[in-house]
């Protein structure tokens, strides 16, 4: 019995739903991760993401206008979203981002797409998410690549000037993660269609979780499909086929909705039982049925790669801009609380943090710039930008303590906070996509040989075991190339290679290199060990998917450094990137000990720590100067802060306006501050009760001029409204029922 027939008995195939997802996206940077040898020539040779003129005036313009009209608390407090911002983004071409300008779209690049998204997010989830959803997967992405010249003519126009509102109907009730377990169906038939008998489906479906159903006039579905009669004249099972369906379709149920965290955006269900649908019906025509599942998987990176981490980035940077200004301007014991070293810790993590999502953030809109559908690297960025930014937003939380959590308009992370669960449920909950995805894609796609083998094990060709055997010899090849390359990096960790003309990144490049040849190990080891059964040893499989994610991660924060951050900048951006850079090795280094600890087979496990020289922690670590120093770099008004927090437009008198007000007065001031302070420990003037009671002495007593008070008492105006929180004059009943607008009653902010 051959060494392929003996494998064949072991390892399972591809089914038709992984090989469709395996076959349906690209291999970038990620493959070079995987396979021990970071690829830093291709990262700097990546074409530097750029808004263009068009594109800065849609953000200077419509976008700035829009963030005008929003208030977020009184959204929060009614039913739905006010019909005249759901105008607002119809009559702006908000839905069309994506699509073509010859059907009247925008057609504006990933990068301007997240840029967008995330800065609406900064003032309303809600808002947000209506904008994202027509410009993530769905019937817009998916008629455009797959559509009928007759379907984009038609639908892509209607979509682009918000005539037809779109929805995308994938998830049922008893199929979420196992996309391949749908069970609504279309069985083909024939049937009445505009008078006539015509060849189409019965379809029949419950869906659930669908945001823009309630509003929608146009449903995209999919469903398998079965051909029982055989009227195609092939099969029975003909797999999942995606659809476009209007809502004025007879037997089309659109309308009951959920409530997402009370986030109001408008998320609901969609039915139907035995609806006959024209194959015109079908997405691509009656060609495409069957082809379902492969073109929503290649259409995934829009959702998954802009979309919902731009809305992790902007949590991330609400919650520095907050969490520093509040941190500067807040005083407890004499002193601001961003002097207080646990609060330092906090700020610092915040700071490095949403440093390393606006630098992933940038890289993985690039790539997909690069006319790309890197689906891991896609993967990546949902996973970690997600929870990076839940992370992040619990920090911030923290530091602002009781003024976080009282609602109101100048609470400026309440929103974010309820709304976050919600970008990482969807498109793919971050449990299956960490666990499952990022690694169980990645090593299909990014070893060498690994696909083409297990092909040739399945095979059923007279040759099989030829070209499995000449498979195989390659496969050693490079396994062994692997050994050797990281027992080399292992006892020789200075021979690792760096090619950045900057000193400090170095450093950074050559651990990432190390650390990448000790996965490429690890990850064959793996294979040869446990074979199949790696599919199933989750947790395993997910720290090496993290170590591939956290290294992704450095490359981005390096690419950023170098090429985003201006030379005048690069002081105040050092620490930024240190603390970001090493985050990201540290936590690669992390999941190369917890697999290591846990591999299941002793020997081997002993092996390859010996082989890769994996005993103790080498990365470079974040100690208590950096997070010092990068602290105090937060709560500095620099170009370069302005910069890392570009998402966040503060609107005249909301919460960052507010906050924005107090800090940026207080930064013009420290000099008088000091001066009174300095008064004050020499018993020249008595603090007052109040603080302007205080600068009333230190003027009577000539401490201070009467100018050098006036901006006093304007700062400690500013501050006493910064640091108070939102009260209201009735019983918890938040709108004003006097008014049409339904305006919320703050007495702060009257």
């Amino acid at each position: 019995m051959s060494l392929r027939t003996q494998l064949r008995k072991i390892l399972p195939s591809i089914s038709v739903t992984e090989q469709e997802a395996l076959d349906a996206g690209d291999v970038w940077l990620e493959g070079s991760i995987y396979r021990g040898k970071p690829d830093f020539d291709a990262l700097r040779a990546v074409p530097e993401a750029k808004l263009s003129s068009e594109e800065q005036a849609f953000l200077d313009g419509p976008v700035q206008e829009l963030m005008a009209m929003i208030d977020d608390s009184v959204i929060q407090n009614e039913k739905h979203l006010p019909d005249h911002i759901l105008e607002f983004l119809k009559k702006e071409r908000f839905f069309s981002l994506i699509i073509p300008k010859e059907y009247g779209g925008r057609e504006f690049s990933p990068y301007a797409n997240s840029t967008i998204v995330g800065t609406i997010a900064t003032k309303s989830s809600a808002v947000a998410v209506t904008v994202m959803v027509p410009n993530s997967l769905g019937p817009g992405e998916l008629l455009m690549h797959y559509g009928t010249k007759e379907q984009q003519a038609h639908y892509l126009p209607r979509l682009a000037n918000g005539t037809d509102i779109p929805c995308f109907a994938l998830t049922s009730p008893e199929a979420g993660s196992d996309a391949g377990g749908i069970p609504d169906q279309g069985i083909v038939t024939k049937g009445q269609y505009n008078g006539e008998e015509v060849l189409g489906l019965e379809v029949t479906w419950d869906k659930r979780y669908i945001t823009l159903a309630p509003i929608a006039t146009v449903l995209g579905l999919a469903f398998k499909v079965f051909d029982p009669q055989g009227l195609l004249g092939g099969k029975e099972s003909l797999g999942i086929t995606c659809a476009l369906i209007p809502k004025s379709h007879p037997g089309v149920e659109l309308g009951n909705r959920h409530d997402p965290m009370g986030i109001r955006f408008y998320n609901g269900t969609t039915r139907g039982e035995k609806v006959f649908i024209p194959m015109d019906f079908i997405i691509g025509g009656q060609q495409n049925i069957g082809r379902g599942w492969q073109m929503l998987v290649s259409c995934l990176g829009a959702g998954r790669g802009i979309s919902l981490p731009a809305l992790g980035v902007s949590t991330s940077q609400v919650a520095l801009k907050s969490a520093s200004e509040y941190a500067a301007v807040r005083e407890q014991f004499g002193l601001a609380i961003g002097q207080f070293e646990g609060i330092q810790e906090k700020l610092a993590d915040i700071a490095g943090k949403t440093y390393l999502q606006e630098a992933m953030r940038v890289l993985t809109t690039e790539g997909l710039g690069m006319g790309l559908k890197p689906s891991v690297v896609t993967a990546i960025a949902k996973y970690h930008m997600t929870e990076t930014g839940r992370d992040v937003l619990d920090s911030a939380m923290d530091i602002l303590a009781g003024k976080a959590i009282q609602n109101g308009p100048q609470n400026t992370l309440a929103s974010g906070y309820v709304a976050q669960p919600i970008a990482i449920t969807v498109e793919g909950a971050n449990i299956l996509t960490r666990n499952l995805m990022i690694f169980g894609q990645g090593v299909m796609r990014c070893h060498p040989y690994l696909q083409s083998m297990v092909e040739a094990i399945h095979s059923e060709e007279a040759n099989a075991d030829k070209t499995f055997n000449k498979i195989l010899r390659q496969t050693v090849g490079y396994s062994v190339a692997n050994s050797l390359r990281a027992f080399k990096l292992g006892v020789l960790p200075f021979t690792a290679s760096s090619k950045s003309s900057l000193p400090e990144v170095q450093p950074y490049e050559k651990a990432a290199q190390r650390l990448s040849a000790k996965l490429a190990v690890y990850a064959d080891f793996s294979l040869l060990v446990l074979g199949g059964k790696l599919k199933q040893a989750e947790m395993l499989s997910a720290r090496l998917g993290d170590v591939m994610s956290y290294l992704y991660a450095a490359m981005a924060s390096i690419k950023y450094y170098e090429q985003k951050v201006a030379v005048t900048d690069r002081e105040a951006a050092a620490p930024y990137f240190h603390y970001a850079t090493r985050y990201a090795l540290v936590e690669a280094e992390q999941a190369l000990h917890k697999f290591l600890d846990n591999f299941p087979a002793p020997g081997t496990r002993k092996f390859m720590r010996v082989l890769t020289m994996q005993f103790s922690h080498s990365m470079p670590q974040i100690n208590d100067d950096l997070v010092r120093e990068l602290a105090t770099a937060a709560q500095l008004d620099t170009a370069f802060k302005a910069q890392l927090t570009h998402l966040v437009k503060p609107q005249a008198g909301d919460g960052h306006d507010i906050n924005e007000q107090a800090y940026k007065a207080k930064i013009a001031c420290l000099d008088l501050l000091g001066k009174v302070k300095k008064a004050l420990k020499k018993r020249e003037i008595k603090a007052g009760v109040r603080f302007y009671e205080t600068l009333d002495n230190a003027l009577i007593a000539k401490v201070i001029t009467e100018t050098e008070y006036a901006q006093l008492i304007d700062y400690n105006r500013k501050r006493e409204k910064a640091i108070r929180v939102d009260e209201f004059d009735f019983d918890l009943n938040l709108l004003d029922e006097n008014t049409a607008s339904g305006t919320v009653k703050s007495v702060v902010n009257q």
